[in-house]
């Protein structure tokens, strides 16, 4: 019986270089990227295209682009890179400290006040595991997810995907910010019609906070201060705290950073729901899973550790495996 011929597949450092070409757009570059000379990443990528019958990326004068098809495939090829990469540290770690690495992504509006919690009761539970923190706005750490740079992120109100599986962290109350000159200052429960005209501020797009206070804008009739958005929490507490505008605060921020500010008063708004679910996700079907889950419980840990109003537990939240 004649057997018949093993299917063309690429090899890992083919997916390599194709990988590092995509980003720098460069072969020079990418050759580098890959510690190889560029003669060696032109003809194995050349070999790459002839095996696929399938042109990946246009060189013309120079200048270095993806074709349709190899926008196609690029997720693809990423994907078989990581899935060695997790086979590897599987091999190599097990489930002893979490797969040896972690790439993860938190939101900036959370992540400088919850790691301090969370980083102690991580190295003691997995000494060995390493742990790559990328701080960015939601929507780049989501994005970021999805292509593979990330494992996992921690992000508020994630938007659902059927690429992405998430599980809630922990619910976090936002209040509204007052300078202690303005009028509402005396009123302890702000009724939202009584925002009607006044000026919000808001962290820029891509944030959270920045839907959030468009949606209390809309409802108050209020306006939302696009002109004077803020690229930190802290920039935004600044312009609260001279007059330029009433601003929300996630709970967790209020209780790092609010002890040190004398000229603004937290209030509740009653009348709209104002708080952000925090979640943790990774990409549905990872290889990873259970190491996430354990991540998931450890974070729920350093939620109940960091003992802040306004920042708790779903009401199924467990800190244990089961």
């Amino acid at each position: 019986m004649e057997m018949s011929a093993m299917p063309f597949r690429p090899s890992a450092r083919q997916l390599e270089y194709f990988s590092a070409l995509a980003e720098v757009l460069h072969f020079g570059k990418a050759a580098d990227k890959c510690n190889v000379s560029q003669p060696t990443l032109s003809s194995q990528f050349k070999l790459l295209e002839e095996s696929l019958e399938t042109v990946l990326v246009e060189r013309s004068a120079g200048v270095v682009s993806l074709t349709a098809a190899g926008e196609r495939l690029l997720p693809m090829a990423r994907q078989v890179l990581e899935n060695l990469d997790e086979f590897v540290l599987a091999a190599k770690a097990g489930q002893g400290n979490l797969g040896g690495l972690i790439r993860l992504g938190v939101s900036s509006t959370f992540g400088p006040y919850f790691m301090p919690y969370l980083l102690p009761i991580l190295k003691q539970a997995y000494p060995g595991l390493e742990l790559y923190i990328r701080e960015d706005r939601p929507g780049l750490l989501e994005e970021q997810l999805r292509s593979g740079v990330l494992d996992c992120v921690m992000t508020p109100d994630i938007t659902r995907s059927d690429q992405i599986e998430d599980r809630i962290l922990c619910h976090e109350a936002v209040v509204l910010a007052v300078p202690r000159t303005h009028p509402l200052a005396g009123v302890g429960v702000i009724p939202v019609s009584m925002l009607r005209g006044e000026k919000l501020l808001s962290l820029g797009q891509g944030f959270r906070l920045h839907n959030d206070v468009q949606e209390l804008a809309r409802a108050a009739g209020a306006e939302f201060r696009q002109d004077y958005e803020g690229t930190s929490l802290d920039a935004v507490r600044q312009m609260a705290s001279i007059g330029m505008g009433l601003a929300l605060f996630p709970a967790a921020y209020v209780a790092s950073e609010f002890g040190k500010e004398p000229n603004l008063l937290l209030k509740r708004v009653e009348g709209v729901p104002l708080n952000r679910t925090m979640s943790l996700a990774w990409r549905k079907g990872s290889s990873r899973a259970g190491h996430f889950e354990k991540l998931l419980s450890l974070s729920r840990e350093a939620v109940l550790s960091m003992q802040i109003d306004g920042v708790t537990l779903p009401p199924d939240g467990s800190t244990k495996d089961t």
